[in-house]
């Protein structure tokens, strides 16, 4: 199963919004940014329907490296967390 990549998103969004590419880009462009600024700053950003993407810390925990077997702490981190929405999951069942 292939994937959908940026370009096919905004060829699909020119398509169905009859939008230049340009424009249809600098959409996804703005709304990327704007999920990207939202999150840094520590919010959530919800999508009703679609979904939840929100930033949690992942607690330091032991690894081992795989070249040498060594025992290391891998440190925590942010990650972003997705839930689906109600829409998305009955889309996905």
């Amino acid at each position: 199963m292939a994937g959908k990549t940026k370009t096919d998103l905004v060829e699909e969004i020119a398509q169905e919004t009859n939008l230049t590419k340009t424009k249809a880009k600098e959409a996804v462009d703005a709304l990327l940014d704007s999920l990207s600024k939202e999150l840094s700053s520590g919010s959530k950003v919800t999508l009703t329907g679609f979904g939840t993407f929100q930033v949690k810390e992942q607690k330091s925990k032991r690894g081992r490296n795989p070249q040498t077997g060594e025992v290391m702490t891998i440190p925590a981190k942010n990650v972003v967390k997705f839930s689906p929405g109600k829409s998305l999951r009955n889309i996905l069942a």
